[in-house]
């Protein structure tokens, strides 16, 4: 699948993991997790921004626990819709962007947010679009934070070849996220194993 497919198809998508389906779960644990993360490494006065970030049921969590200065990105314009009907405080309290956090990180300022977080979404990305990761630490100030499927096989060299196709639909490329971020010059300050998702929390050095 080349990379405008698969932006198309998460732009596109309805039903199961579409920004309603998500909406219909709430928030759960890893809302749960993020508060945790962003009270011990942050605060909550931190600038963040959220990567597809659906109709917002993580933001909302966050919301809800004092956290808000929140941006958010998601590719697929219903996402915002949803958000309104379900979320009213939050979608009126944040700021959001639809489109592909490929073609709108390179339009944010360097540090231009204390904390980035995505969950379950850096997975979904095409090999060929890996230069966004210098993008997510050029635009993070203090914490990186990914909560993602790593797999059986996060070590392989090209993800391309430790691909999975969910639902024989969409792509799922596993990557080992502390090599691609370590490998970018940030520290990695916490790695939880967990199914199916690895919660890891990476640190920036001080910026001058």
């Amino acid at each position: 699948m080349d990379p405008s497919t698969n932006h198309r198809g998460w732009a596109d998508r309805s039903g199961e993991f579409s920004p309603a389906y998500y909406a219909a779960l709430g928030p759960n644990k890893v809302s749960n997790s993020l508060v945790t993360l962003l009270d011990h490494y942050s605060s909550r006065e931190a600038s963040i921004l959220a990567l597809g970030c659906s109709s917002g049921r993580h933001l909302a969590h966050l919301y809800a626990n004092g956290f808000e200065n929140l941006t958010g990105i998601d590719i697929n314009d219903d996402s915002f819709t949803v958000m309104a009907d379900t979320y009213p405080d939050l979608a009126d309290a944040g700021t959001f962007h639809t489109g592909a956090i490929e073609e709108l990180l390179p339009g944010f300022a360097d540090a231009a947010f204390d904390v980035v977080y995505a969950v379950e979404t850096l997975q979904h990305i095409h090999p060929e679009d890996d230069r966004v990761f210098d993008e997510l630490v050029r635009v993070t100030d203090e914490l990186l934070v990914t909560i993602e499927n790593e797999g059986p096989n996060p070590d392989a060299e090209n993800p391309a070849e430790a691909v999975e196709f969910v639902n024989g639909e969409f792509p799922l490329y596993r990557r080992n996220w502390n090599r691609v971020f370590t490998n970018r010059g940030l520290t990695e300050r916490l790695c939880h194993p967990s199914k199916p998702d690895t919660i890891r929390a990476f640190g920036t050095v001080d910026r001058e």
